[in-house]
């Protein structure tokens, strides 16, 4: 930029020899240069030619993209404002974004300006005036926004009108008097249809009136349908309104309809009754069902915070049954930076402690790494922790074996903390992790040590007469451990169960008692609390040394220490000052204490929002609304239902009407009049928008399938029940020549496998070409790749000369196209062979209906889906020879189709049972797509191009 400002020379010879130019003599400062610039930019902006004017703007806005503080060129970048340019003007007013909260009496001298460029043809300059207006944060100028905004809402261009929406929060947030108004500007543009705006109109409603719910029941249908194609942050906002817009509207999905027990005396008939109408208690509400599916696609986002979004969505808003659809998808996030994986591991840890089926199938998704920081092993460890159960305690227990060993010691802590809750909470595995703790005791980190004495302690609590040599142990640590808190745990232990150890107790208040003076408080009140009890259970061995110890907490700097030193005192020596408690002192200091409860830290963060900054801190945010509980009985559902006559605009109504009439004419007269009615009544009534009821459009495909497939039945076409036969191809396993007069064939039965559920059947045929017999025909030396598996024929023990004998044989092929190869021998001579499949064969035919073919379709898009256009013979176009040939060259099972020029099958592939969907759509006469859904994407990639020659060849 320098160099840009300055000849070249003068950078190089006058700045080592402390001059630039003649303006600045001596040695110039960095603020120097700064000033010295700003000069410079000062007169390119003041210059006669644009180009100058341009340079420097670029400049400027160069400036601010790196983080320099370009404010001393206000007044000079102000008085641009009104170039004629239109480059220089974009310039400047991003600069005057930047600026003119700071500068806002500057800016004020232009706010006519501003004025003016909200009526300029270019969609950027009105935008931006918007934006520098809202930003100029002077009560005087309210009136003069608030009249702005109302315009731009009404603006032409959906950047415009989102700009609007951005405005009505700064404008909210200076003037709060302005609300109501405000409200009728939120509420027009909710009706807006642009996915631009949605996104920013929401916020706005979310920052200014957000318990207006009532302005969101008309736009609830629409904003779902718009949500798929709203910008990222939008997406987040919009979904976070609409999960407490339904918790509100509809009715919990969690509620138990389980059978109540069966009354003795009750009659069969009544008890199903009863049982129907419980069952019948919940339905779904369409608009509910509407949110979960339009969202659902949204858990693909590459964007983090969109999925952690659905994922809050369904985890308060899905039925219990539904919400695991969101664990792959957050599980997928953990390969994203520390930040991501943070807050995503902390919603994971909240979900897991009420539903733990969700994530444990992922279970390894969470083993520590390595290179994981503090942070993220810490959460990795608790949702472990929260999903250890029976099946999987063995293999957790081992990982955490190692995990203690880690050269993080407050992991190792942690992975601690993490096997005592795994023995409170699994009673099978107590006892195992107790002795894993005992051992960790001659641990030499003395990190390790202390946190395993912490746990031990908690957990003796749990059954301590099972474990009074695990107290004499550790009381033989006491001189060994030096951190306070685990010191503190042993004394407790051995004053608690005194009466366990006689013998060992006294002599550790002996020990304790000498190295007083030099303990932590902590440990101090411990041993207040260890003589006091001892005072009380062996007062004979105690009674002098429990003295002293009073009297060196007696002058105890510590103020604690010394109150409870004068509580004991008083408590445990009667005297004549003493009280009516020290009569209960036995009851006070030995009566029985409750085991603790470990517990997770995340139980408590249920009742926050997930994915919200509250629940992030487990403390309520500025701003924060909270979710609803849900009603009892659901809102009336009509309040969302759209008029069509309000929805849809005058140019459309008018057609609707025509093809309406055009449909009344050529109809039967005697249906015209009903039919008349119908129409009118849909045009006027209240109804589900067309284009936003998801409902309904799902309700009249399904009505339309129905109606499909009753005519297809009626009118006698074979389409659900098309047979084709097909002749089995016949590959050659073994030429008589090689075999020495042995000859053998095979070809794929197309039949489930006898063997195996993923062995493909394969029918073996051996001829005998010669004039003798041949004896003991068998498999030997199989040769299969990793995973492959082959189930050989029993030997043949003799074969007449020109006899054949055919033989199944099962191989499994892992759906893959490799070859089998083994040895085919007779009692003297052994030939090497092999099967090779092709991939139509690694397929089993599946039936099913043309609704779920389209549904599992749609769930294989994307990577999932590979097609091809291909040349057509003219003989080849007809349904039967299509289905001939498809069929001929794929096991592949036909679909009933409702349109002539769409051709679907559906298979399975035998190893995985992976679906295979093949659809054929006729373009034209000559060409045709040729699309196959599949998981299986090599084999998929395969099948079409053996597919692709089979319909162009004659």
């Amino acid at each position: 930029t320098l160099q840009r400002c300055l000849p070249l020379p003068t950078l190089r010879g006058e700045w080592q020899s402390g001059l630039v130019g003649s303006r600045c003599p001596g040695k110039v400062s960095p603020t120097g240069w700064i000033s010295v610039l700003n000069e410079d930019l000062k007169q390119m902006l003041e210059s006669s030619k644009d180009s100058a004017k341009l340079d420097a703007m670029k400049r400027i806005v160069g400036m601010i993209a790196k983080g320099k503080n370009a404010s001393e060129l206000f007044p000079a970048v102000v008085k641009n404002v009104a170039s004629k340019n239109i480059e220089i003007k974009k310039l400047v007013y991003v600069y005057l974004m930047r600026y003119a909260e700071e500068q806002q009496d500057l800016a004020l001298l232009s706010i006519s300006t501003f004025q003016r460029a909200l009526k300029d043809p270019n969609q950027l300059i009105r935008a931006s005036a918007l934006r520098v207006l809202s930003s100029i944060r002077v009560p005087i100028i309210v009136p003069i926004m608030m009249l702005a905004i109302k315009e731009a809402s009404s603006d032409l261009s959906p950047y415009v009108r989102k700009n609007a929406a951005h405005a009505i929060q700064k404008l909210y947030s200076l003037d709060p008097e302005q609300k109501e108004m405000l409200i009728e500007v939120i509420e027009k543009l909710l009706r807006d249809r642009s996915t631009l705006v949605a996104g920013s109109v929401v916020m706005a409603f979310e920052e200014v009136c957000p318990d207006r719910i009532d302005l969101i029941h008309k736009n609830y249908r629409k904003l779902c349908n718009l949500l798929i194609d709203v910008e990222e942050w939008g997406q987040v906002v919009i979904i976070h309104m609409l999960t407490r817009y339904a918790r509100t509207q509809f009715v919990s999905p969690w509620k138990d309809h389980g059978k109540d027990e069966n009354n003795f005396y009750e009659s069969d008939e009544e008890q199903k009754e009863k049982d129907q109408k419980v069952k019948d208690t919940y339905s779904m509400d369409p608009d509910h069902r509407l949110l979960l599916r339009n969202t659902k696609p949204l858990l693909q986002s590459r964007n983090a915070a969109v999925v952690m979004a659905v994922s809050q969505l369904y985890w308060h808003l899905a039925p219990k049954s539904e919400a695991s659809v969101v664990s792959k998808s957050l599980v997928r996030l953990l390969r994203s930076n520390r930040e991501v994986q943070y807050i995503v591991l902390q919603n994971i840890a909240t979900m897991s402690i009420q539903r733990k089926d969700m994530f444990e199938p992922h279970l390894k998704s969470f083993y520590v790494r390595s290179t994981d920081p503090t942070m993220i092993k810490t959460l990795k460890l608790e949702i472990l922790t929260n999903l250890a159960n029976e099946a999987n305690i063995s293999t957790l227990l081992r990982e955490f074996q190692t995990y203690v060993k880690s050269q993080d010691k407050q992991f190792a802590a942690a992975t601690i903390q993490a096997i005592g809750r795994c023995a409170t909470n699994i009673t099978e595995v107590t006892d195992t992790c107790l002795n894993g703790l005992v051992c960790l005791l001659s641990n030499r980190d003395e990190i390790v040590v202390a946190e395993s004495v912490v746990v031990i302690k908690k957990l003796l609590q749990t059954q301590p007469a099972h474990h009074g040599e695990i107290i004499k142990h550790m009381a033989k640590l006491l001189d060994n451990i030096t951190v306070p808190v685990a010191r503190a745990s042993i004394l407790w232990l051995i004053g608690e169960y005194c009466e366990r150890v006689p013998k060992i107790a006294p002599d550790v208040l002996r020990k304790t008692a000498k190295s007083f003076t030099d303990e932590d408080d902590l440990v101090k009140l411990q041993i207040l609390n260890l003589g006091a009890k001892l005072y009380l259970t062996n007062s004979k061995q105690t009674k002098l040394l429990t003295q002293y110890v009073l009297n060196l907490g007696k002058y105890d700097q510590s103020y604690d220490i010394r109150d409870r030193t004068r509580f004991i005192r008083q408590l445990i020596v009667p005297n004549e000052k003493s009280g009516a408690l020290s009569k209960y002192a036995k009851k006070i200091f030995l009566a029985q204490k409750p085991a603790p409860l470990l517990e997770s830290p995340f139980k408590g963060r249920d009742h926050f929002q997930l994915g919200t900054l509250s629940h992030t801190l487990n403390s309520q945010a500025t701003g924060y609304l909270e979710l609803s509980d849900w009603p009892e009985v659901a809102p009336d559902p009509s309040v969302r239902n759209v008029e069509i006559a309000d929805m849809l605009p005058k140019q459309i109504r008018l057609v609707v009407l025509h093809v309406s009439c055009v449909f009344l004419i050529c109809s039967d007269s005697e249906d015209t009049e009903k039919k008349a009615k119908g129409v009118s009544k849909k045009l006027n009534t209240s109804s589900s928008s067309v284009t936003e009821s998801a409902s309904s459009e799902e309700s009249s495909s399904d009505s339309k399938s129905e109606l499909d497939s009753k005519s297809d039945s009626e009118s006698g076409k074979s389409r659900s029940t098309t047979t084709i036969s097909v002749p089995a191809k016949t590959h050659e396993l073994l030429h008589r020549m090689s075999g020495k007069g042995l000859a053998a064939h095979y070809h794929f039965s197309r039949q489930p496998g006898i063997f195996g559920d993923h062995m493909v059947s394969v029918q073996v045929t051996v001829t005998n070409t010669t004039d003798h017999k041949i004896e003991n025909i068998h498999i030997k030396e199989k040769k299969l790749p990793p995973g492959m598996r082959m189930h050989e024929f029993s030997p043949i023990e003799c074969l007449e000369p020109a006899g054949s004998i055919t033989v199944s044989v099962g191989i499994d092929f892992c759906d893959s196209t490799q070859i089998a190869s083994f040895q085919l021998c007779t009692k003297d001579d052994c030939f090497s062979v092999s099967i090779q499949p092709p991939v139509g064969e690694l397929l089993l035919p599946v039936t099913m209906s043309e609704k779920d073919f389209k549904k599992e379709q749609g769930m294989l898009t994307g990577m999932n889906e590979t097609s091809a256009m291909i040349a057509v013979a003219p003989q080849n176009s007809t349904r039967l020879v299509i289905i001939e040939k498809l069929v001929k060259a794929a096991n592949l099972g036909v679909v009933p189709s409702g349109q002539d020029n769409i051709h679907r099958f559906a298979a399975k592939t035998v190893h995985s049972e992976s679906l295979m969907l093949v659809t054929v759509e006729l373009k034209g006469s000559s060409t045709a797509q040729l699309i196959i859904n599949t998981e299986k994407t090599v084999i998929g990639s395969v099948l079409l191009r053996e597919l692709k020659p089979v319909l162009s060849q004659g």
